[in-house]
């Protein structure tokens, strides 16, 4: 069999060799490390995907930053929190309480992604509040496109929250914004605050 020197073979590891290993020390959030040993924490710490009971989620925005979304929106147990908000775009998670919904909005030069990660409820847009012809059974890793201008709402209809994340392009809500509950979601819309 003939065998290519190295520079112009294709694989620069032959099959019988053992390629070389990262160095899985300084890499963040490497999932063959354990969580215990604190390197993951060491490099970058908020990469933490083993859990986020106890950690308090802020806005970490306009720096570069990784998260299991998935973990982070089915823990997240306020009504809206923003996690990430940069320039052009801002990642917020949601909680929607057994019955609730999101409450009838508009962005009228918003575009806004929201994904289900656990719970389920019905989906309703239209171009006016009271003409909502669109209207949609939504679970548990299903995703909604909401275009600029175009009044939504999402209804709590399960036995459990939805937790859901949602990302606005450009930015909707201040830097930082926390809404512990509905109400107070409420109270900063009617109080101009963004």
């Amino acid at each position: 069999m003939y065998r290519y020197p190295y520079p112009y073979y294709p694989y620069p590891y032959p099959y019988y060799a053992n390629p070389p290993m990262r160095d899985c020390y300084k890499i963040p959030d490497y999932r063959g490390m354990s969580n215990e040993s604190g390197y993951a924490n060491q490099y970058w710490p908020h990469t933490n995907t083993q859990s986020y009971a106890g950690t308090v989620m802020k806005d970490y925005g306009k720096e570069p930053f990784v998260v299991n979304i998935n973990q982070a929106a089915k823990q997240n147990n306020t009504f809206r929190t923003a996690i990430w908000t940069g320039n052009y775009m801002q990642v917020t998670l949601m909680s929607i309480n057994v019955g609730g919904d999101i409450g009838l909005e508009v962005h009228p030069t918003v575009d806004q992604f929201l994904r289900i990660e656990e719970g389920e409820g019905i989906v309703q847009m239209g171009e006016t509040k009271d003409h909502l012809y669109f209207q949609e059974r939504v679970y548990d890793d299903y995703a909604v496109m909401v275009p600029a201008g175009v009044w939504h709402n999402i209804i709590n209809t399960g036995h459990k929250p939805i937790k859901l994340y949602t990302i606005y392009a450009p930015p909707e809500h201040p830097f930082g914004t926390v809404h512990e509950t509905e109400s107070d979601a409420i109270s900063a819309e009617e109080n101009h605050k963004y």
